[in-house]
């Protein structure tokens, strides 16, 4: 199973460093960052699974943070961490999109506790014959390596990859396609199939179907 990957944002450096190596300890992979600039510039470069935000810290705070991420569709769940208790500052980090709160002082192991709850929702994988596709990421992965996908495949791969075993109307998966005709839809069809190895049935008449492996 892949490391998860979590972006730890937290300007008090010694409980930073506690809560990162206890994260470790627990087999997930930690970036810490100690400003919400750095926290900008780390959730461009990477991927993450899993947000862990201070609220006060340097630049900008953890909520503007969230909130320009929310903005930018970035959904990664957020969980905060903070000394704010007031339910003005709780009300508008859940308005903004965050999954937890958790107030400080608090155990780290409270913590470890709530990711590991959050994350274990998100952990699902559809295996699918020689694949591996992320419900989290819509990702998918051939031996490990993602298989590079374009945004209609990868629309289509999503589609149909929740639906394995159930006829899908035409008209579902034309949602996919910037242009949706029926030949536009038989070549997608078609490059997706070419790129990934699957089969996918043509019921005629009725849509198509990715068959049981």
């Amino acid at each position: 199973m892949m490391q998860k990957h979590i972006l730890l944002l937290e300007d008090d450096e010694l409980l930073a460093q506690t809560l990162q190596e206890l994260l470790q300890s627990a087999n997930y992979k930690v970036d810490m960052v100690h400003n919400g600039n750095d926290a900008i510039d780390a959730s461009y470069e990477n991927k993450y699974d899993l947000y862990v935000f201070d609220i006060n810290v340097p630049d900008m705070n953890g909520l503007e943070l969230l909130e320009s991420l929310r903005k930018a569709d970035d959904a990664t769940p957020a969980i905060f961490i903070s000394a704010l208790i007031d339910l003005n500052s709780i009300s508008k980090a859940f308005a903004i999109g965050a999954d937890d709160y958790l107030k400080k002082p608090f155990f780290p192991e409270e913590l470890l506790i709530r990711v590991n709850a959050k994350l274990s929702q998100r952990n699902k994988d559809i295996i699918y014959k020689h694949l591996r596709y992320s419900l989290h990421n819509k990702e998918l992965y051939r031996d490990g390596k993602i298989v590079p996908l374009g945004e209609v495949q990868e629309c289509l791969c999503d589609v149909f990859m929740q639906n394995i075993g159930k006829v899908l109307d035409k008209t579902l998966l034309m949602d996919c396609l910037v242009n949706p005709s029926d030949t536009a839809l038989r070549v997608a069809l078609n490059k997706l199939k070419h790129i990934t190895g699957v089969d996918i049935k043509n019921i005629r008449g009725i849509g198509y179907m990715l068959e049981k492996s």
